[in-house]
């Protein structure tokens, strides 16, 4: 009984913390609301190489420091697809401006 009791728990503390997930943009930084107006980047397109920073230099103290540390993980352990219900929803953010090529004949 116990042990259904902290499954349950579990799987509602998860999905909990991937709807914050969903709703989260990255107030701060290179990735924060001066550079992509008007509230950021998604913390979920972040991308891996800036989470990662982040496990060397301390994560944000909080709940988004929780946040990305989830994301991070995911990244790392491959489950990226496991956001792709946001991208539909809120598009995917595109974090490099678009080049003009030009093709030489």
């Amino acid at each position: 009984m116990l042990a259904r009791m902290d499954e349950t728990d579990l799987m509602a503390r998860m999905q909990e913390d991937m709807a914050a997930i969903g709703q989260m943009n990255m107030p701060f930084g290179k990735f924060g609301p001066k550079t992509f107006p008007p509230h950021g980047v998604p913390i979920y397109d972040l991308p891996a190489e800036y989470l990662a920073w982040f496990t060397n230099k301390g994560f944000p103290k909080g709940r988004l420091g929780e946040l990305l540390k989830i994301v991070h993980q995911m990244k790392a352990d491959g489950s990226d697809s496991a956001f792709d219900g946001f991208r539909r929803e809120r598009g995917r953010t595109k974090l490099r401006p678009e080049r003009k090529r030009e093709w030489n004949n």
